[in-house]
């Protein structure tokens, strides 16, 4: 059983639609309802969350942020990870999150 600060899922890359290329992923609704109520007071600028991630044999820290649109949080997915791990927009990917405390 994960503990209460770690969350495993999947969810789909897909590329931000401005100039700027960045990759990200959405976290399910069902999980980002869990880490906002257990962890939302631990937010820091823009509403992050520390975190470390585990995709595939790549593990890294970075912070997850709040999307309002999507009422979830959003992964960035640097271009460091996704070469490590070829990474493409449109890929299922299974990953493992843990709420730095």
């Amino acid at each position: 059983m994960a503990a209460p600060h770690e969350y495993r899922m999947k969810a789909k890359v897909w590329l931000y639609p401005g100039k700027a290329t960045w990759y990200f992923v959405t976290l399910p609704k069902r999980q980002s309802t869990a880490i906002r109520t257990l962890f939302g007071g631990m937010k820091r600028g823009w509403g992050s969350l520390p975190v470390a991630v585990t995709i595939g044999k790549t593990r890294w820290t970075t912070s997850i942020f709040p999307d309002s649109k999507a009422g979830a949080y959003i992964l960035p997915l640097k271009a460091e990870i996704r070469d490590k791990e070829a990474i493409r927009a449109g890929m299922t990917v299974h990953l493992r999150i843990e709420i730095r405390l």
